[in-house]
């Protein structure tokens, strides 16, 4: 048995990066940038009025004031779309609206608000100061300047980003594909009629979701029996589809628990198996030879207890599947969202190894606070479903008291 730090830095330097491609615009949420994004023209790439109102030169308006206002002619109108002037006449106004070309020569936009409109003149009632309400060309960033790094997250700013700069693809990384499999006799399908002895699949549903909010795409989700040559084929078919593997259940050490010796009998080399860390203790993390397709797969064996399911994929599989897809800022080493707070109740545990209690952690006043959530067996998913955070108790402690300061992680199910 090893330690979870150990766990998690076996993963992060067995799993690679995938490798890049292009994808279209309309497809990009969720990836990550396979590539820096490089401005490649001024942003903006030409002056224009950040308001509607009258392009002027300050010669023309510099007693301009409430009380005693301007009257210029209205040399003009330019609407957004349009080519800009290429001259400002001495003592006129350009009527502008926001996003329009600024004429060659004006030195300020006065908002409409303070102009009053007379048909082919307009009365300025405020005297602008040089550039107010114009954004200039290369404000925001020079062509050829980098203005995301290789390796981010795209989110919905991002791709507008990539679309003001003209992109109708990008480079990123490739997503893996995924297989999840759920293991026990005792599964049923939700929707089904439950009986005695029966139980609702959440692992399955639970842990595509977890995939689904890191941005997976490609699933392949299985059922198998507590039967060896099932099992044998399940994973055979979830070896031949799959860059990662993630089974749950059947891998402690009961009598009908399969998965380990059937996926070393597949070929699966074990890293390791079983993991100082409460809840989820029985997991297993192996590599697969290359298979037929020329692939070698990341294989997970998480506990089939719903809690132990969930905690052990969001504090070891999230970061290799991030890792895959590029996400620089998910494997460097620290847990990702981690921070201290003080802590409201009194925890006790066993030393042997690091415990995750789920707590609800939140601000008061300048202070960050953790209350730990009620029902902590690892079978009682409704405390994870309130929880936001895990309080992280280091092996060799036997626990903390009030107002101790504790290190939390953050559950952050969308990478």
């Amino acid at each position: 048995m090893i330690s979870f730090e150990e766990a998690r830095a076996t993963i992060l330097e067995n799993v690679q990066t995938a490798p890049k491609t292009r994808i279209k615009l309309e497809k990009l949420l969720g990836s990550v940038l396979g590539e820096p994004v490089i401005a490649n023209y001024d942003m903006p790439h030409f002056d224009n009025s950040a308001v509607d109102g009258y392009a002027v030169c300050l010669a023309d308006v510099r007693e301009a004031s409430s009380t005693n206002p301007i009257q210029l002619p209205v040399a003009g109108e330019v609407r957004p779309g349009e080519q800009a002037p290429s001259s400002m006449p001495s003592g006129s106004a350009f009527r502008i609206f926001t996003g329009a070309a600024v004429p060659l020569g004006a030195d300020a936009v006065v908002m409409k608000e303070v102009c009053e409109n007379l048909g082919d003149t307009v009365k300025i009632g405020s005297c602008p100061t040089a550039g107010d309400h114009i954004r200039r060309r290369g404000e925001e960033f020079l062509r050829g300047k980098q203005i995301l790094p290789e390796g981010m997250r795209i989110t919905p700013a991002v791709v507008g980003v990539l679309a003001s700069l003209g992109q109708a693809s990008f480079m990123v990384r490739r997503k893996p594909t995924v297989a999840v499999i759920s293991t026990g006799n005792e599964l049923l399908k939700p929707g089904k009629n439950l009986t005695s002895g029966k139980v609702y699949d959440s692992n399955s549903f639970a842990l595509i979701a977890a995939l689904e909010a890191l941005g997976i795409e490609e699933f392949l989700p299985l059922h198998c029996r507590e039967d060896a040559s099932e099992t044998k084929k399940v994973l055979g078919l979830a070896l031949d589809f799959a860059d990662v593997v993630i089974t749950a259940g059947g891998i402690s050490v009961g009598d009908h628990d399969y998965v380990k010796p059937v996926l070393e009998d597949l070929g699966v080399k074990t890293l390791f198996y079983k993991v100082a860390m409460k809840p989820g203790k029985p997991v297993f993390f192996g590599l697969s030879s290359v298979n037929k397709k020329g692939k070698r797969q990341y294989v997970f064996g998480l506990p089939g207890n719903p809690v132990s399911a969930l905690v052990t994929f969001h504090q070891l599989v999230r970061p290799a599947i991030l890792k895959i897809m590029g996400e620089e800022s998910s494997f460097n080493g620290r847990l990702p969202e981690q921070f201290k707070a003080t802590l409201m109740s009194n925890l006790k545990k066993h030393p042997d190894r690091m415990e995750f209690v789920r707590a609800v952690v939140s601000m008061k006043g300048e202070e960050m606070i953790a209350y730990p959530c009620e029902g902590q067996d690892s079978h009682m998913l409704g405390g994870l479903a309130a929880a936001n955070a895990l309080i992280m108790l280091p092996t060799g402690s036997t626990g903390a008291t009030t107002n101790d300061r504790v290190d939390v992680v953050l559950l952050n199910w969308h990478g």
